[in-house]
C-alpha cells in the first residue's frame, strides 16, 4: 500500500473539500427553498444553523481523519478505545459513498449530456414543450443516459488513479477555479437583465408573509435541513481529507472555510436563476423541472441564449464532477487500505463496482420504470437518494458526533486537542455541553423528520 500522501497547498485542501460539499443541490434546492421561505428570512436562519450545527460537526469528521490518518475504518480503529466497535461505521461509511455515487454519476451525467447538447445546438429555438419533451426523451433513453453515465464514471477513475496530488488535486483545482469563474460571469450576466431588480427582490429581501404562508416552523426546519445536508456529512466523504491534511492550521478556521465556498456557490445559483426566471415570467420550479425544463425556455429567450446555456450547464458538471472524484478518492483509499490494494487495484476493482452499480439508476428511468420503492412515480434514484440524504447522512454524523464528545469513543478533550492544533481560530471548552446534550438532539430531529 502507498505511503499517506497529503495536500500540497492548503488551497488546494479548501478547494477540494468544497468541491465535495458543492454539488447540484446546491443549485437547483438552496435558491427555491429561499424563495419559497421568505428570502432572507431563510437566508439568516441557515447561516445561524450553518454555525450552530454545520461547522461543528465538520470540523469532527476533519479531526477523526487528520488525528487518525485513514479513511473513516483506519482512523476509527486509530482512535477508539480497546475492544469498542467504532471502526464497523467505517463499512457503513463505504457503502454509503458507494449508494450516493450509484445515482450522482448518472445526475452529472444529465448535465454533461445537456452542456453538449447547447454545444452542438440542439436547443436552438426551443419552447416550452420541445424541453420538456427534450428532459423525458433523455429518461426514456438507456443508451443515451448509459453513455453519460459510464463516461462519467471512467473520468473519475482516471483522475483518481493518477493520486491525490496529480490527480484529484490538480484536476480539482482546475475544475474549482473554473467553476468561480464561470459563477461570476453568468451572475454578473443575470443581473444585466431587465427583471433583476425584482428577482433579487423576491430572492433576498427578508419577507415575512412568505415565510407565514408557510409557516415560520417550516422556514426553521428547512434551514436546518439545509445547512446540514449541504456538507455531505456522515459517511466519510469530508473525513478523508482530513486524514490528507497537516497540521498547520485548527479546524473551526478551515472548515468555515469550507462552508463560506459552498454558501457563496449556493448564494450565486440564486443570483443566476431568479433574475432571469423574473425576466422571461417563468416560475422558477425547484427540483430537475428547474434545471432541465424551465431554465433552457430562459435561455431559448437569451440574446446568445445557446453560449450562456452551455456555460450553465458546465458550471453545472463541473459543479457535481468535483463531488464525484472527491467521494472516488474516498472509495477508492477505503478499498486500499480495508483490503491492502495497490491504487490501481483499488481503481479496477472499484470502477468494475461503481460501472455495475450505476446501471440500476439509469434503467430505473425507463426498462425498469415498473420498479417504484417508495410508491407510485418514484425511481429507483429517488430510492438511492431517500438512503443516503435521509438515513445515511445523519445516522452518520450522529456517530461522528458521540465518538467525539462521549467518554465511551474518543472523548472531547482528545477531538478538542486535535480540532484547535495549529493556527487559526479555536473552539472553546465551554461548548462542551452543547456538543454533548443539544447538537445531538438537533441531529435526531433532522433524522425522525426526513423519516417521518
Amino acid at each position: 500500500m502507498e505511503k499517506r500522501a497529503s495536500f500540497g497547498s492548503r488551497l488546494g485542501f479548501i478547494l477540494i473539500s468544497a468541491g465535495c460539499a458543492i454539488g447540484i443541490g446546491n443549485v437547483w434546492r438552496f435558491p427555491t427553498l429561499t424563495g419559497e421561505s421568505g428570502g432572507g428570512v431563510f437566508v439568516l436562519f441557515y447561516l445561524l444553523f450553518l454555525l450552530c450545527m454545520g461547522i461543528p460537526v465538520l470540523t469532527m469528521e476533519l479531526a477523526v481523519g487528520r488525528a487518525g490518518r485513514g479513511s473513516a475504518g483506519t482512523a476509527y480503529r486509530a482512535l477508539e478505545p480497546k475492544g469498542s466497535k467504532w471502526h464497523w461505521h467505517g463499512w457503513a461509511c463505504l457503502a454509503g459513498c458507494c449508494l450516493l455515487m450509484m445515482y450522482y454519476t448518472t445526475v452529472n451525467g444529465w448535465m454533461m449530456d445537456y452542456c453538449f447538447k447547447y454545444i452542438v445546438g440542439a436547443f436552438a429555438g426551443a419552447t416550452p414543450e420541445t424541453a420538456g419533451n427534450a428532459f423525458d426523451q433523455m429518461l426514456a433513453n438507456p443508451w443515451e443516459m448509459g453513455f453519460w453515465t459510464v463516461l462519467t464514471v471512467v473520468l473519475g477513475l482516471v483522475v483518481t488513479s493518477f493520486g491525490l496530488n496529480n490527480g484529484l488535486e490538480r484536476v480539482g483545482k482546475w475544475m474549482m477555479s473554473a467553476l468561480i469563474l464561470l459563477i461570476l460571469v453568468l451572475v454578473v450576466h443575470s443581473l444585466t437583465l431587465p427583471g433583476a431588480g425584482e428577482g433579487l427582490a423576491f430572492y433576498l429581501l427578508p419577507s415575512m408573509e412568505r415565510a407565514s404562508e408557510i409557516g415560520l416552523s417550516t422556514v426553521i426546519m428547512n434551514a436546518m435541513n439545509q445547512s446540514f445536508f449541504t456538507l455531505s456529512l456522515g459517511i466519510g466523504a469530508m473525513e478523508i481529507f482530513g486524514s490528507y491534511m497537516e497540521r498547520k492550521y485548527t479546524l473551526p478556521g478551515e472548515a468555515a472555510r469550507i462552508c463560506v465556498l459552498d454558501t457563496f456557490v449556493a448564494i450565486s445559483a440564486g443570483l443566476i436563476i431568479f433574475p432571469a426566471c423574473f425576466t422571461f415570467g417563468v416560475n422558477p420550479d425547484s427540483g430537475p423541472r428547474l434545471i432541465f425544463i424551465t431554465l433552457p425556455n430562459v435561455f431559448a429567450g437569451l440574446a446568445g441564449g445557446r453560449l450562456w446555456g452551455a456555460l450553465f450547464f458546465l458550471f453545472m458538471t463541473f459543479a457535481s464532477f468535483t463531488t464525484v472524484i472527491a467521494v472516488f478518492e474516498n472509495i477508492i483509499a477505503c478499498l486500499m487500505e480495508q483490503f491492502c490494494l495497490s491504487r490501481r487495484k483499488a481503481v479496477l476493482i472499484g470502477g468494475v463496482f461503481l460501472l455495475a452499480a450505476s446501471l440500476p439508476c439509469v434503467l430505473g428511468y425507463n426498462v425498469w420504470s415498473g420498479f417504484q420503492p417508495l410508491g407510485a412515480g418514484t425511481t429507483v434514484l429517488d430510492g438511492e437518494d431517500f438512503l443516503v440524504s435521509n438515513l445515511l447522512l445523519p445516522v452518520g454524523s450522529l456517530i461522528y458526533l458521540l465518538f467525539c464528545v462521549s467518554r465511551w469513543g474518543w472523548g472531547f478533550d482528545k477531538y478538542l486537542a486535535e480540532a484547535n492544533s495549529g493556527s487559526g481560530p479555536r473552539l472553546p471548552r465551554w461548548l462542551k455541553p452543547y456538543f454533548q446534550f443539544v447538537l445531538p438532539v438537533l441531529i435526531v430531529v433532522i433524522l425522525l423528520q426526513g423519516l417521518l
